[in-house]
């Protein structure tokens, strides 16, 4: 039986950049529970805090671990900003994802950002059609990691994820072209997920397509033992969670859809999945449905069971852990979000 608790506590108009450090903070949304192992993720009291708002389009959240601070996205901006508990919203980096002078549809800047085993930012950039790499504790600017695949340019690399063996992979759906799936400068015949394998002296590792079948890749995540690659896929007709098993040579095996269409249509949602975090007992976070789906491995080939929704209210892209690991941020449409959790990301 589902118990919905309502979490909107207090709002206020003319949220901006600027009111994050004020709390305590307005809330949004509300906590629907669909099975009782929600309980031990997600406190009863729990509430989704607005730390700032006035965006046009947030994305790729990632906590910055040793200096204690959130990246994230927005795209449309062509920017980066930084937040933390004291200082609230500041500008982190401007341009992220394109740097031409001609002007470049409506999401040129960086969309999913992570950061690697050797702590560098790394960047999907819509507007540069690539994956570059930055370090952030030392001087240097970005590297391209890759920006093709056989010679043919990339469409918009959407969502990245490093593996512990330095290899990285990422999805390439057209939403950063200014004419999406139908622009003229489109180089590729499909929509893949791809990998770069680790770099030797210095030199970026070679690129590989691991998924080709898939209409819209989306969001990615590792399992905690890095052995499965999840993939969401954002259309909105097939809205699918694919689990994919990491091969040695950094393939992936076929695949096997552990969230979908009947699933959704089950829970009353509507629309496809964009980002995902993994917890450290494998439960599976993704964006959907106005808000985040929280789901639970299986035992066999069956689809995995959803155990509530962290319905925000607004189009929801991302997700990412931080804080001392039990802190979900989430970034939804004009908004950038968090709760407090009993989960803790691996």
């Amino acid at each position: 039986m589902k118990r919905t608790v309502l979490l909107v506590v207090s709002w206020w108009a003319g949220l901006g950049l600027t009111m994050a450090q004020n709390a305590p903070f307005p809330t949004i949304g509300q906590i629907i529970k669909t099975d009782p192992r929600l309980d031990k993720l997600i406190p009863a009291e729990a509430k989704i805090d607005v730390l700032a708002s006035g965006f046009v389009w947030t994305e790729g959240p990632i906590w910055v671990k040793n200096e204690a601070f959130l990246l994230f996205s927005d795209v449309p901006q062509n920017t980066i900003y930084k937040w933390t508990d004291k200082e609230g919203v500041t500008p982190f980096m401007k341009p992220s994802g394109y740097t031409g002078v001609a002007p470049y549809g409506d999401e040129p800047g960086s969309n999913g950002l992570t950061i690697d085993k050797q702590g560098r930012l790394i960047f999907c950039e819509h507007g540069d059609r690539r994956v570059t790499a930055m370090p952030l504790n030392s001087p240097g600017g970005k590297r391209t990691l890759a920006d093709n695949y056989n010679g043919k340019r990339f469409n918009s690399p959407n969502d990245v994820v490093a593996h512990s063996n330095g290899s990285y992979y990422f999805t390439d759906p057209p939403y950063g072209m200014p004419k999406k799936e139908k622009d003229p400068t489109r180089e590729t015949d499909g929509f893949g997920v791809y990998r770069i394998a680790p770099e030797r002296a210095g030199v970026p590792g070679q690129v590989s397509i691991v998924v080709s079948d898939l209409s819209r890749p989306n969001g990615i995540a590792l399992s905690p033992d890095e052995k499965i690659l999840y993939v969401a896929q954002s259309d909105p007709m097939r809205p699918l969670v694919m689990a994919y098993p990491i091969q040695t040579d950094g393939s992936v095996g076929k695949g096997r859809m552990v969230f979908g269409p009947e699933q959704m249509k089950k829970q009353g949602l509507e629309g496809g999945f964009d980002g995902m975090k993994v917890d450290r007992d494998g439960n599976l976070w993704v964006t959907g449905g106005k808000g985040v789906l929280v789901m639970a491995p299986t035992q066999g080939s069956g689809p995995y069971d959803l155990l509530g929704h962290i319905k925000v209210g607004a189009d929801t892209a991302n997700c990412a852990w931080g804080d001392d690991g039990t802190t979900l941020y989430i970034t939804a449409d004009m908004y950038l979000c968090r709760i407090r959790t009993f989960a803790k990301g691996w």
